[in-house]
Formats: structure tokens, C-alpha cells, sequence
């Protein structure tokens, strides 16, 4: 299968065919799958032009952030015909996913399960683990959830 795709500039350690802006990179393409991360310069990136670019053939993938997606366009796209599918684990307002696409046949929604690599989750529980030594070493623990940062091990 070829595989192409758009960055804020061409690489020249990859073999893929490059393409300047993301509608170029939709017109070239059966399945464009977004691996974008979030923040202001991917904000809504993926919008109705890269739909229309796409095709009603064209299917429409996102495991990066929900945020790069301009979602409204998402949904209008799916309704009428301009994509033929979506897949995604990812939404604008996780985990609140908008109900016109709970409704839409031409769509698969998941929860957020695109990082569960063997990878992340190594990372995950190594993480766990610093997390476990710290706070019985020291008195806390080194990513502590917003809701807990205040906790300190009694002794």
C-alpha cells in the first residue's frame, strides 16, 4: 500500500510521497488518518476542504486529537455524502461525544484506545512504578492527579 503524507515540512529520512497542505494530501488518498497532536497550529486543520478534497469515496480517520478536527464540518461531510466513513477514538470535548454522531451509520466511535500500544503501556506502568517509589521514599508522588496534588504520605 502506498503511504504519503503532509508535515509542516518534507522529511528527508522517509521514502513517502510528501504533500504540501493536508487537502493535497486528501485528494491523494483513500483513508487519510490523522495522528496529529493538538494546539493552536493544528486547531481545526481538518476542516471542509480537506473533506471535500477527500471524496465521497474517501474515509476519514483520527487517533491523534480530537481538536484538530473542525467537527460540525466532520458531521455535515458524513451526512451528505462529501466522505464515505469515519473511524474515530478521539472527540472535540472528550469524552462527550456530539450526538449527531452517535447517530450517523458511516461512522465507528471508540473510546480513546489508539495509544494502548505494547509501548504506552510499558511507559504507563514504569510510570506507575516511579510513581509507587516516590511516594513511599519520599512523601509524594511524582505526577500526582490534580485532584490529589495536595496529598502527602503520612508517617
Amino acid at each position: 500500500m502506498p503511504v504519503s503524507y503532509h508535515n509542516r515540512q518534507p522529511r528527508s529520512d522517509l521514502p513517502y510521497s510528501y504533500y504540501g497542505t493536508l487537502a493535497q494530501l486528501a485528494a491523494s488518498v483513500d483513508t487519510l488518518i490523522a495522528v496529529a497532536p493538538g494546539g493552536p497550529s493544528t486547531y481545526k486543520a481538518v476542516n471542509a476542504e480537506v473533506f471535500t478534497a477527500l471524496g465521497s469515496d474517501g474515509i476519514f480517520i483520527n487517533v491523534g486529537r480530537g481538536s484538530t478536527v473542525d467537527e460540525e464540518a466532520l458531521i455535515a461531510a458524513l451526512q451528505n455524502g462529501t466522505i464515505g466513513a469515519a473511524g474515530l477514538d478521539v472527540y472535540a470535548n472528550e469524552p462527550h461525544v456530539p450526538e449527531d454522531l452517535l447517530a450517523l451509520d458511516n461512522v465507528s466511535l471508540l473510546p480513546h484506545v489508539a495509544a494502548a500500544s505494547a509501548y504506552t503501556r510499558a511507559a504507563v506502568a514504569n510510570l506507575l512504578a516511579e510513581n509507587l517509589i516516590s511516594w513511599f521514599i519520599g512523601d509524594r508522588a511524582l505526577t500526582p492527579v490534580s485532584e490529589t496534588a495536595h496529598v502527602r504520605r503520612r508517617n
